[in-house]
């Protein structure tokens, strides 16, 4: 192909490029980019929770002490116990980043699964709209389908070697009543509220930071949001 056969077909990319962008997006584009921004979401969120510290380091996330037990921790803080307490609650969030690491694949699954009908009103929402929609939409199956993985976790990091030694004196206590509460469903629901508060700031990234539209479809589907 000579020069100007090349610089020929060059221009008539370029003019079909702007065709295509000069197009008025339809519910179908928006849609697929409202679950390609959630996806991208995903990966991001999930790659940051499952580091170290993916949780416990981090305030927004981090999985505080079971409301269920609040008076044990009470009873035994600033005593003689208070490592094992700090050590326990290190290792739920332990759990959650170890966990965090095969969330992706469960998430992007109901992302790709779920139904949305005017994907317009989302995208013109608020800025964390698409990451309501699928919490609204999914929190019930991500969950059943989060908490298997949540287990395994839990026992690899030996979570209840640091929880009975707590529970077991607590519970010896005359007069009081016994805490036992779920750690299982306590870890999984905290994750994946988690995971859903970093997916909506990656979700805010994408709505208000060009830099983070990495793809031609987040380009062009934020990038004509008014």
């Amino acid at each position: 192909m000579d020069a100007y056969s090349q610089a020929w077909k060059d221009k008539l990319k370029n003019i079909e490029k702007e065709l295509i962008h000069d197009k008025p997006l339809s519910n179908e584009e928006v849609i697929s980019g409202l679950k390609e921004a959630l996806t991208v979401g995903t990966n991001n969120s999930t790659t940051l929770a499952s580091k170290i510290d993916g949780f416990y380091g981090n305030p927004l996330i981090k999985i505080p002490f079971p409301p269920d037990a609040a008076a044990l921790k009470e009873r035994f803080q600033g005593t003689a116990l208070q490592p094992q307490i700090d050590k326990f609650e290190e290792s739920l969030n332990r759990a959650a980043e170890i966990a965090s690491k095969d969330a992706a694949d469960i998430f992007i699954k109901a992302i790709t699964g779920m139904s949305i009908g005017d994907g317009f009103t989302i995208l013109k929402g608020n800025d964390d709209a698409a990451t309501n929609y699928l919490k609204e939409n999914t929190s019930k199956e991500l969950h059943e389908k989060f908490k298997p993985i949540i287990k395994e976790a839990i026992n690899k990091v030996k979570v209840t070697k640091h929880w009975e030694p707590l529970a077991t004196k607590y519970n010896k206590i005359p007069m009081i009543k016994k805490v036992n509460p779920d750690l299982n469903e306590y870890v999984t629901l905290k994750a994946t509220e988690g995971l859903f508060k970093l997916i909506a700031e990656e979700e805010l990234k994408i709505r208000k930071d060009p830099a983070a539209r990495v793809n031609d479809l987040l380009k062009r589907v934020f990038g004509e949001k008014k």
